[in-house]
């Protein structure tokens, strides 16, 4: 048994085929993939990796493991779950996952093919694990699937508590140990025990704070988008495949990006946090459906005519349509009066974190700080917005807010 001192769990002890996984490259690698991807240009200190949090999911999936009751093979195999289920994660996170899954049709919770051979194989093979109930446990298959990747399972309680930890910010404190105690499966479900509307709404708040504050930041948001442009060019370039990509830690897409003459200048530019400007941010209410619900060909045909009204390099504009917004969490199941019921149909709060959602939502046009004037104007007619409307309905807002105040 090892045990690791961890900046959110304190001491975590590790031991069977989890123990024997930590030392295999795929699990090591991501001690080299940064949790928040470029979210560090905003919090310094948000530098914590993809490693760390597969330990803190392990450490909650074995006290969900004991709260419950299930032990032997099946519990094993969660373990092995909670460690690998981050392997499939590309550089940087999240961050260019849309443009890999693009061009490999595999998400991050996509490992099948990861676990299926080199020393991941081995070590399942060792302990008696199929790598295939391994995979679909990521996946969030079946009932124990659950614990790994749903509503209520432990990766979300594990990243919310350290990216909040690692950012400094105190919106993501949520109290994991008693979400772990009340845990139960009725009829195959995994749901929260009676008396715990309270509880699921916490994680709702957590992430509806979080999302505004840390994971769609306009900063954090404008570097990725960078990233993005730039991995696309790097592959277009022929510099490396998307494959090779998608294997590659956030080590190796940096320096791959620094040597390829299509992206050394973005390289250069991240390097140095000499990050785009915003051009347009506008609201989902002020942006045509087609706008929203555009796909990735469609949108880059947007920047091209965005570029050509406003005269500059088609790749110093870059356009960023965020999903419609959702909440997973809100179809939590809690048990109340003795029945199991959605969430949703139990909080007022979760009508207003989703009204929230829809108002924290922002289209990005993004461009150097000396074509935003030009870039800003060319969006307008390009994509259908009425930019001054927007600017008068900011002041009329921050002057509604004064005559409050002052009254």
């Amino acid at each position: 048994m090892a045990t690791i001192k961890d900046s959110v769990h304190d001491h975590i002890a590790v031991e069977g085929v989890a123990e024997d996984l930590l030392d295999t490259p795929a699990v090591q690698r991501l001690r080299r993939v940064k949790q928040l991807g470029t979210a560090e240009l905003v919090y310094p200190s948000a530098n914590h990796t993809r490693f760390e949090h597969s330990l803190g999911v392990y450490h909650l999936a074995t006290r969900a493991l004991g709260q419950l009751g299930i032990e032997g093979k099946q519990a094993e195999r969660v373990r092995a779950a909670a460690v690998l289920h981050d392997i499939g994660h590309s550089p940087f996170s999240h961050n260019i996952e849309s443009l890999v899954a693009r061009r490999t049709g595999r998400m991050h919770d996509d490992v099948d093919d990861l676990l299926e051979s080199g020393e991941v194989a081995r070590v399942l093979a060792l302990h008696d694990i199929d790598p295939g109930r391994v995979a679909g446990l990521v996946a969030g298959e079946g009932e124990l699937g659950q614990l790994v990747s749903g509503e209520l399972d432990v990766d979300r309680m594990d990243y919310l508590v350290r990216d909040a930890h690692h950012t400094g910010v105190p919106y993501g404190t949520i109290d994991t140990g008693r979400f772990v105690r009340e845990l139960r499966f009725v009829d195959g479900e995994l749901v929260l025990a009676e008396g715990n509307v309270q509880t699921a709404e916490s994680l709702l708040l957590a992430r509806g704070l979080m999302n505004p504050v840390v994971y769609n930041h306009h900063v954090a948001r404008i570097s990725k988008a960078m990233l993005r442009r730039a991995t696309d060019r790097l592959i277009e370039a022929g510099a490396a495949t998307a494959e090779e990509v998608r294997r590659m830690d956030d080590r190796d897409l940096t320096v791959a990006l620094r040597r390829c003459e299509a992206t050394a200048d973005t390289a250069r530019a991240l390097d140095g946090r000499r990050l785009f400007k915003r051009a347009v941010w506008a609201e989902l209410s002020d942006v045509p459906d087609e706008i929203v619900d555009a796909d990735h060909d469609q949108l880059r045909e947007f920047e091209r005519d965005i570029a050509g009204y406003a005269d500059v390099d088609p790749e110093s504009v870059i356009l960023d349509v965020p999903p419609r917004p959702e909440m997973r969490e809100s179809t939590s199941r809690v048990v109340v009066n003795g029945e199991v019921r959605r969430l949703d149909s139990q909080s007022t709060l979760v009508t207003a974190l989703r009204l929230a959602g829809h108002e924290q939502w922002r289209l990005g046009v993004y461009a150097p700080e000396e074509a935003t004037d030009r870039v800003g104007s060319a969006a307008e007619n390009v994509l259908g917005l009425d930019l001054e409307a927007l600017v008068v309905d900011v002041r009329q807002g921050i002057n509604a807010t004064l005559d409050e105040f002052e009254s």
